[in-house]
């Protein structure tokens, strides 16, 4: 989501802060700015829309100052202006602000009360407001941000500068993240790892409730009691490379295109040479009688797939839940449930807030692409996905990775529980090694869903079906092409078409089977024929098999590799990502960076 990058530098802070939220873009956003100190003044400059804009205005009105403070805006409170962009100013101090100020509306009221009038729409600002009246006081800016702080309430992560004060930068994180990079006589402030890669390889993360302190030469981080606080100091190695386009026209395809690559990373990492699990010692699934599964969008899809692999392999029931309404209907959990959470960035408010809720209730578990993000670090036990990092907001190979990983615990779990023998598991492993090169061939299709994407380019609604593991498939096929080509769609379980869903077939509406020539595949196949007898256009996604013996009343087919069962809900992700890439781009959205999306959702 937002983006926030600080520095305390050598060198002229304006380009190297633009620089830094460069690499935030995938974030999502909607407008930016800079604020720096130089020579003891304050000021900033702000534009609406992509980057370029803002740097277009460092041209005509430069911005010195070697202390800065940079923000990337995704609108929460306020629509997208330049008056509500980011950095917000009152008077003598500047801030920077991810998250949301729950209760910025009775310090708004309070402050109006004694003379400061809020000139935006934004909660941001209620935060610069609260500082200048602490300043006005006569506090210190230390004390002033420090008072600020105890009153906000709500999620964030805040960075202040203050007129006069060329080398201090205060920070704080409650509920987004935040962290501290260190270098030879500067100091800086980011709100991920990537902002801050070009500029230091060393970075201390913040944990829930610090404040920290930072001149050139200077890191005080005290905690949410307000003692000072020993946080680690890692060397983070960013993979550069990663968050290049290498060639490809957009993000999106690229890391499409990787996942041959980083699926097998991920099986190497948790399977051993001899062909067995390699997962930590103290994840024994015998322990447990059921399974709660937490996560949002993409990973909830993930989470549903799962769902059906450690129900009929491990005989482990699962409860499954969206994040953001898993604590509100209170579940019980007890010292028998494992909680699964499954995120991308490892910093999904919704999810994270869920996994507090399961503390010292169940055993957790995170399931994350980012190793040092917060999810991973407050689960009991976290297994990163190993899918590198993931630029494009619509997610890719991390959901592919995500499957590939839950399946080896559904794996684990079933021979835990004793219903899977050394040799059972060991040619379901097998199979799982030919996952890379099945799915280098399903992206053969590409020329193939190109052609069927030019022509879905055109609707205005499309539907998607599926059976058992390939119903969440077409929820994920829907999703993926709804946020990027703006098209309208809704995945359904195929036998769920007839009570509702078929009133909406006709011939302007495509709609998009996922079938593998499997044991649901005649019952699918049924459904599938009642759409083309009202006229509906099918797309048949299958395997050789399925499209010779379905083939007959579809408008398009395409064909997928034979699979095992438990690898086709990964392989059919690949037609589903490129029909949406390939409809988009037919569209000419913006396939990376989709209007009103953003990447890491860090607020409720």
């Amino acid at each position: 989501m937002c983006g926030i990058v600080g520095i305390l530098g050598a060198h002229e802070a304006a380009p190297i802060l633009v620089e830094a939220l460069k690499r935030l873009e995938y974030r999502g956003y909607d407008s930016a700015g800079i604020a720096t100190v130089n020579a003891g003044h304050l000021d900033r400059r702000r534009a609406m829309g992509k980057l370029v804009n803002l740097a277009d205005l460092l041209v005509h009105e430069p911005l010195a100052g070697k202390s800065g403070i940079g923000h990337t805006r995704w609108a929460t409170h306020g629509a997208p202006s330049v008056k509500n962009a980011h950095p917000h100013r009152a008077g003598p101090v500047a801030v920077v602000h991810n998250g949301i100020i729950e209760n910025f509306k009775a310090l708004r009221e309070d402050l109006q009360g004694i003379g400061y009038t809020a000139e935006t729409d934004t909660d941001t600002e209620t935060i610069a407001l609260l500082a200048q009246s602490f300043l006005d006081q006569g506090l210190a800016p230390r004390d002033a941000a420090e008072q600020t702080i105890a009153r906000l309430e709500g999620a964030f992560a805040l960075a202040f500068l203050f007129d006069g004060e060329d080398d201090l930068m205060i920070g704080a994180r409650r509920g987004s993240p935040l962290a501290v990079g260190h270098g030879e006589g500067e100091m800086f402030l980011g709100s991920d790892a990537i902002a801050l890669s070009g500029l230091t390889d060393r970075i201390t993360y913040l944990e829930e409730g610090d404040r920290v302190i930072l001149t050139r030469d200077t890191c005080e981080i005290y905690d949410r009691d307000g003692k000072l606080a020993n946080r680690e100091l890692r060397k983070i190695r960013i993979d550069t490379a990663r968050i290049e386009k290498g060639g490809h026209r957009h993000f999106m395809m690229k890391e499409i295109a990787e996942q041959p690559i980083v699926l097998a990373d991920a099986l190497t990492h948790y399977v051993t040479p001899s062909g067995k699990i390699r997962l930590p010692r103290d994840l024994d699934f015998s322990r447990f009688d059921r399974i709660a599964m937490v996560a949002c969008g993409t990973a909830h899809y993930a989470c549903l797939t799962a769902r059906y692999w450690f129900e009929k392999y491990a005989r482990l029931p699962v409860d499954l839940d969206v994040a953001s309404e898993f604590r509100y209907r209170e579940p019980p959990l007890g010292p028998n449930t494992l909680a699964i959470f499954v995120s991308q960035s490892g910093e999904t408010a919704d999810t994270l807030a869920a996994l507090r809720y399961c503390e010292q209730k169940a055993m957790t578990l995170g399931v994350v692409n980012v190793a040092e993000s917060s999810i991973a670090r407050e689960a009991d036990l976290a297994l990163p996905i190993h899918a590198g990092t993931e630029i494009g907001v619509a997610s890719t190979k991390a959901f592919t990775c995500q499957l590939t990983v839950l399946a080896l615990l559904a794996l684990k779990a079933a021979q835990d529980r004793g219903l899977m023998s050394g040799e059972e598991t060991a040619a379901a492993l097998a199979d799982l090694r030919t996952l890379p090169g099945l799915v280098a061939q399903a992206m053969d299709t590409g020329e193939a869903i190109q052609a069927v994407a030019a022509e879905i380019a055109e609707a205005s609604d499309i539907l998607f079906l599926g059976r058992g593991p390939m119903f969440p498939l077409a929820l994920e096929g829907a999703l993926k092409l709804k946020e990027i080509s703006y098209i309208h769609a809704e995945g359904y379980a195929s036998g769920e078409l007839k009570h509702g869903p078929i009133a909406l077939i006709d011939q302007t509406v495509p709609v998009i089977v996922m079938a593998p020539h499997d044991a649901l595949f005649e019952k699918t196949v049924s459904n599938m024929q009642e759409v083309i007898a009202r006229g509906g256009r099918v797309v048949l996604i299958s395997d050789a098999k399925g499209c010779e013996t379905a083939r007959d009343g579809t408008w398009r087919t395409l064909r997928m590799p034979s699979a095992p069962d438990l690898l086709a809900p990964i392989l059919y992700a690949i037609p589903a990502q490129l029909l949406a890439y390939h409809t988009a781009v037919a569209k000419g959205t913006d396939v990376d960076q989709p209007r009103n999306l953003a990447k890491s959702v860090t607020v409720e």
